[in-house]
């Protein structure tokens, strides 16, 4: 059920046109209440579109009523006319609802520097609004699939509360955030400034550690919308650790189907100085192409790993390092360790674990192997 798991909301999807396909394209998710708190978190990237920038500004006072989402264009880097068309999609799905526009979050994906068809856009806001129902989740997460091959939603159910969310990515997969729209709900009452702090730490150790290929997009954002329906108040830490739950199941999903990806990658540091240095290592082995394709190859290339190690400014003796693959650790004292002809990677599951050696802390960063197929649709499909 996806983001109508919890009580309060409805969700739509529907095919408004903006996809060649005829697939569906735009997806509504509306908070019924009582409660309209909310909080966000948007890409990194100086260069951000203009459903970005609108969303900002209908976050500044913690409420949303309900996010419009559309599949099919980026509506990134359009200019003043962009804005205008996120405006107008606000504006018209807030007259469907009753609504005020500064109520009402926008995001797009797709093409980036290529205007939306307006008219089909707010046809299709006018149909799904329509359609709303309270097991539309499902539809809604199909809706803003780009290339994405499956749908990705995921629900966490606590002591008579609820975390739901929905999620799009396969591809321009890096922190801050990756190429990805999340919308998260929940019916638990929880004021605004905790839904941040739960969502600002919860996507700091998932989304923002999931590192498929180094780049970054300009319309990455993640929503949390509590609609309060439960009439439950949850303990602050039990309720960051259900929005984790949930973001880390999305998380996964979004590196399971990453463009023609054939392994799955997870990179841990351990006795890391800091928790930065773990993630600064973690990122430097995501990134380096050289092991990527190796581990493709199932090839056991650990020299790789610590050459990406070495390019960090991590703390670490070089005389120290451990590394093992798929629990075999074939770097000891950053030599050659047990025989790498131990390790078997013909699983699509890859597990690296680093061991620095130069304190206690640790971080998890995902990634997955370059293959052909990868080159091939980032090549034949414009994205």
């Amino acid at each position: 059920m996806s983001v109508t798991a919890a009580r309060g909301f409805l969700a739509s999807g529907v095919a408004a046109g903006i996809k060649e396909s005829g697939d569906r394209d735009l997806a509504l998710v509306v908070n019924r209440g009582p409660s309209r708190a909310a909080a966000g978190v948007f890409t990194a990237n100086r260069v951000q579109a203009a459903p970005v920038r609108w969303s900002r500004r209908a976050l500044a006072d913690g409420r949303l009523t309900a996010v419009v989402l559309n599949s099919g264009g980026a509506n990134a880097c359009t200019g003043q006319a962009g804005a205008v068309d996120a405006l107008l999609m606000a504006e018209r799905t807030a007259a469907a609802l009753d609504a005020e526009p500064h109520e009402i979050a926008v995001c797009s994906t797709g093409l980036i520097g290529v205007m939306l068809p307006m008219e089909r856009v707010t046809a299709g806001i006018d149909a799904a609004a329509e359609r709303l129902t309270d097991d539309g989740g499902e539809d809604a997460a199909r809706a803003i699939k780009t290339t994405d091959s499956v749908h990705k939603t995921s629900v966490v159910t606590r002591d008579g509360w609820t975390v739901g969310g929905m999620a799009k990515g396969a591809g321009m997969l890096a922190p801050g955030l990756a190429t990805m729209l999340v919308v998260l709900t929940t019916d638990a009452d929880v004021e605004s400034e905790d839904l941040d702090a739960a969502l600002r730490r919860s996507t700091e150790v998932t989304f923002d550690r999931v590192d498929s290929d180094g780049c970054m997009s300009t319309n990455d954002t993640v929503l949390l919308l509590a609609s309060g329906a439960s009439g439950i108040t949850p303990e602050r830490t039990a309720f960051a650790e259900a929005v984790t739950a949930v973001c880390d199941d999305l998380a996964r999903q979004l590196i399971g189907d990453a463009e023609g990806a054939s392994k799955d990658i997870r990179i841990e540091v351990i006795n890391a100085a800091t928790e930065d240095d773990a993630v600064e290592v973690g990122r430097s082995i995501a990134r380096n192409n050289l092991l990527k394709c190796a581990l493709h190859g199932e090839d056991p290339n650990w020299g790789r790993v610590l050459s990406a190690i070495g390019t960090t400014s991590a703390a670490f003796d070089p005389d120290r390092l451990d590394v093992a693959i798929n629990g075999v650790w074939v770097c000891r004292n950053g030599a050659a360790g047990e025989s790498r002809d131990k390790v078997d990677l013909s699983e699509r599951g890859i597990t690296i674990t680093v061991d620095l050696r130069a304190g206690d802390a640790s971080a998890v960063i995902w990634t997955n192997d370059l293959t052909a197929e990868y080159v091939h649709e980032n090549s034949a499909y414009s994205s």
